[in-house]
């Protein structure tokens, strides 16, 4: 029996289980010369697949209707007629939200579980990790002693950012949703400062007074009001990284936000947005250096594991509603 979950209707606001669609395959896969078949073991469910839900113009093609939703996913070769794949082996790459598939073996990258456990090559050592180190030392060049603020922090990619600019010598403070999340952002991962925008009456202020030498680095997971309130703390030459901005993916109206040009204009600072793969040439490099620091326990992650292939679609939801502590992914 083999289970597929796909794009039913594209969401308006934010996503409901509707949809998404479960179809029920009563039949076994038959692999051909090059193909090897493949089960599911872990799911990674991620905020940027919400833009695939939409039909808008994107830096990457939107989910069509009725057919598989895809994300990252951590796979075991159950059956191989692939020269370069071995029953047993597991592999990590873009596949549909699946119990079962056959591929070509295109686009997959083994994966060692004796080396780190297989869920962290959906979070730290995959692409994750790479957003963050990658977004970091590309766009914001941090120096020591700078500051640097993340919203979203306690998040996948904010949880990461946060702890490599601590190995690189850079005040952090971080911006998450609980006293819990901050708590954890804190005793967890390092951070200097945690502030809780959920109970902030004025988060200009609270960000002025975790950064009393104003703020070099912005890395922005969640744009909306609490990004304007960290221009207004920005310094010179300040960087401002965008990763993402969940607070708006599920806006049905365009957002209204402050002008950035005075802030960027006066302190002469940069605003730029990214995607992981515009420094795909540095993955090798990025790996390493994720993958060091996590072997000598420098580095560390936070995963929130749901149990079961029916509940991916949940999982993806409850990311909206911060149910989220680090990385989001679904064992199956």
């Amino acid at each position: 029996m083999i289970k597929t979950i796909l794009l039913n209707n594209r969401p308006k606001g934010k996503p409901i289980v509707s949809n998404f669609e479960f179809v029920t395959e009563d039949s076994e896969l038959t692999i051909s010369k090059g193909e090897i078949l493949l089960e599911a073991a872990y799911v990674s469910v991620d905020p940027y697949l919400r833009g695939r839900m939409s039909d808008a113009k994107s830096y990457i093609p939107p989910f069509e209707l009725n057919q598989p939703i895809q994300s990252g996913v951590v796979a075991k070769v159950v059956a191989s007629k692939n020269e370069k794949f071995n029953t047993g082996d597991y592999v990590s790459g873009m596949l549909n939200w699946a119990t079962q598939q056959i591929s070509n073996g295109e686009g997959l990258n083994k994966v060692d579980g004796s080396k780190a456990p297989l869920s962290a090559y959906l979070g730290v050592l995959g692409m994750t990790g790479l957003t963050a180190y990658l977004g970091l030392t590309q766009i914001g060049k941090p120096k020591p002693g700078e500051t640097i603020v993340v919203s979203g922090a306690a998040g996948a990619v904010g949880s990461v950012v946060g702890q490599i600019a601590k190995i690189l010598g850079l005040r952090v403070i971080g911006i998450a949703g609980t006293d819990e999340k901050v708590e954890i952002l804190k005793s967890k991962f390092g951070f200097d400062e945690g502030i809780n925008y959920n109970t902030t009456k004025d988060m200009k202020a609270a960000i002025a007074e975790a950064a009393p030498n104003g703020v070099d680095i912005y890395f922005d997971n969640v744009g909306g009001p609490i990004s304007d309130a960290v221009l207004f703390n920005i310094n010179r030459f300040a960087r401002i990284i965008i990763c993402g901005a969940i607070s708006v993916y599920n806006e049905t109206e365009i957002p209204k936000s402050m002008s950035v040009q005075p802030f960027l204009v006066k302190n002469s600072a940069l605003m730029q947005g990214f995607i992981v793969s515009n420094y795909a040439d540095k993955f090798p490099e990025a790996i390493q250096k994720l993958s060091g620091w996590l072997t000598d326990g420098t580095l560390k992650y936070k995963e929130t594991i749901v149990e079961g292939f029916d509940n991916i679609p949940n999982a993806f939801i409850d990311l909206f509603e911060g149910k989220n502590k680090g990385k989001m992914i679904v064992k199956i």
